[in-house]
């Protein structure tokens, strides 16, 4: 099998690739991620995954690398990482009542043939309509403040949802595994 890089840091995103039980090694990508003048979400989260990719595997002669990169958008804006609190809470009594939609990019890059396959994944997200108490009770036992939207869809962030709509659960959680397998497939890697 080809060396395999996941290129990010992300725990969640390694666990999910655990699930796959091939070996591979994790490296950070350097990369900027600010959002282009006019670049739609999806533009963004295609252009930051192979940008990822490829940063590991500029240095490499062989192997494949994951990069992978997501946002979350609500009326049409992108929501980030809140940092705090009070931002946390302004996410989700915007989300409540409506859809979310999160956005992954994958890409899975060949360094020996310095060619990659990349595909943008949706996953939506219906909000339960939710008080200002139990935002607050959320927000203070899983203080989720470093992740877009507010949650952590893993944990009890699940009780925020009424319902979620997608083709894979690893998507919302940052790595579409079943798109990846058959990106790995394409590339003569048979995970079963």
């Amino acid at each position: 099998m080809a060396d395999l890089i996941l290129a990010s840091t992300s725990p969640f995103r390694k666990a999910i690739l655990e699930k796959l039980d091939i070996p591979f090694d994790t490296q950070s990508p350097e990369v900027n991620e600010t959002p282009l003048d006019n670049e739609s979400p999806e533009m963004l989260v295609e252009r930051l995954s192979i940008a990822k990719a490829k940063a590991i595997a500029d240095s490499l002669d062989k192997g494949l690398i994951i990069g992978s990169d997501q946002v979350a958008i609500i009326d049409n804006k992108i929501l980030g990482k809140p940092g705090s609190h009070a931002k946390a809470v302004e996410q989700l009594l915007q989300a409540s009542g409506k859809t979310v939609t999160f956005l992954t990019g994958l890409c899975l890059y060949n360094a020996t043939s310095k060619t990659y396959q990349v595909e943008v994944v949706p996953f939506n997200v219906v909000f339960r309509e939710l008080t200002k108490k139990q935002i607050d009770n959320y927000l203070n036992k899983e203080q989720p403040y470093n992740c877009a939207g507010s949650f952590k869809s893993e944990g009890l962030g699940i009780t925020l949802f009424e319902k979620l709509d997608g083709d894979d659960p690893n998507t919302l959680i940052g790595l579409p595994l079943i798109r990846l397998v058959r990106m790995l497939e394409k590339e003569g890697v048979a995970v079963i």
